[in-house]
């Protein structure tokens, strides 16, 4: 049986061209000013990175992408690197404007929704070279980073199907957005796959793949008082193991489980929650891993080499880009047969044996 485990940080950089996976370790507020000098190879290369709202430590994709600069510059000192926080999305193009005034020789912005700003500020800056995180790209100089996150939604909602003691689960998300919802249709799709092989009835509330429309959303991905506030309403409709899909917002729902005392658990997005949440850890049966960290580090070691990778990248089951963190202190919990049955599943999906139906799901380039 495959043994899911956390994909080692930046170990593989070299091994093949983007080939790219995740997790790393928390940065400090002290890092947002560019670090490092030249080595002896020559002039320094400089990585420059545009964060969404969260702040770097948001214990989520924030987080995991400045880690990817991190461990970028410890493989090669020569690589100089720096961050800005955007309060809001109106700071998206002034901080991207910013960063090519500053000199930057290649700018990473994270998220999905600082699309059209990106856009904007790399037509205009032809000769600047950009990347970035969740969103396709259709500009020679910018590089794209995407994830069918569905496919580890997908073994994310089998788990909890297989779980579930009181027959009913949940996920809800920040933001009514691609990257959040593609996650919540993958959990939806792994309940159904659940339901369908094993003759049950497992209720999945807060989404339903069928009406993009509806859902539970916090609007917003810092607001924690939110995310306990619609774990506890999904729990209080019977659901005993919940997906938030909010970055620093879903710590809410982690003092809802606290709360709780045992009766509601969760699964953690995007990081192994366990690491980047482990105040919560106790009550994560794992974690659907977008693998940001390698993805970020082979694309600036790359650069700083001296080859700009081109078109785009997608992460998903097959190479490493998105899956299961392990199950931590729920090991001994999760059935061996439900762990065989989750390997097996996760091979008919890259199989194509298992189809992904979700309208946000992602083709591998």
């Amino acid at each position: 049986m495959t043994k899911f485990s956390r994909i080692a940080p930046a170990a593989a950089i070299g091994a093949v061209a983007l080939v790219l996976a995740s997790c790393g370790a928390r940065p400090t507020e002290a890092q947002s000013e560019a670090s490092g000098s030249g080595s002896a190879s020559g002039a320094a290369f400089s990585a420059c990175m545009v964060l969404d709202t969260g702040g770097v430590d948001d214990r989520s994709f924030n987080q995991s992408s400045y880690a990817g600069l991190e461990a970028a510059k410890q493989a090669d000192p020569n690589i100089e690197i720096s961050y800005v926080p955007s309060t809001d999305d109106s700071a998206y193009t002034p901080n991207l404007n910013a960063e090519v005034a500053k000199g930057c020789d290649t700018i990473i912005a994270v998220g999905g929704l600082m699309a059209d700003a990106v856009k904007e500020v790399a037509t205009a800056n032809p000769d600047q070279q950009f990347a970035e995180i969740d969103s396709a790209s259709d500009l020679p100089n910018v590089y794209g980073f995407q994830y069918n996150t569905a496919e580890g939604g997908f073994l994310g909602g089998y788990l909890a199907a297989g779980m579930t003691k009181t027959g009913t689960v949940g996920t809800w998300g920040g933001l009514p957005i691609p990257p959040v919802t593609i996650y919540m249709d993958g959990f939806w799709e792994g309940v159904q796959y659940y339901n369908a092989q094993k003759g049950k009835a497992v209720k999945v509330i807060g989404w339903d793949e069928g009406n993009q429309n509806g859902g539970s959303f916090s609007n917003s991905f810092t607001d924690q008082a939110a995310g306990r506030a619609i774990t506890e309403t999904l729990a209080g409709q019977g659901a005993d193991i919940i997906m938030p899909v909010a970055g620093q917002a879903g710590l809410g729902a982690g003092a809802a489980a606290e709360a709780a005392g045992g009766s509601l658990n969760l699964i953690w997005v995007d990081t192994d929650g366990c690491i980047s949440a482990e105040q919560y850890c106790d009550y994560f049966v794992s974690s659907v891993t977008k693998n940001l960290t390698d993805a970020v580090t082979e694309y600036v070691t790359a650069a700083a080499g001296g080859t700009f990778p081109t078109g785009g990248y997608v992460g998903n089951l097959e190479n490493e880009g998105t899956g299961l963190a392990p199950f931590n202190k729920f090991d001994a919990q999760v059935p061996a047969e439900l762990k065989t049955e989750l390997d097996k599943v996760r091979s008919d999906i890259i199989a194509g044996t298992i189809q992904i139906t979700s309208p946000s799901a992602i083709a591998a380039g």
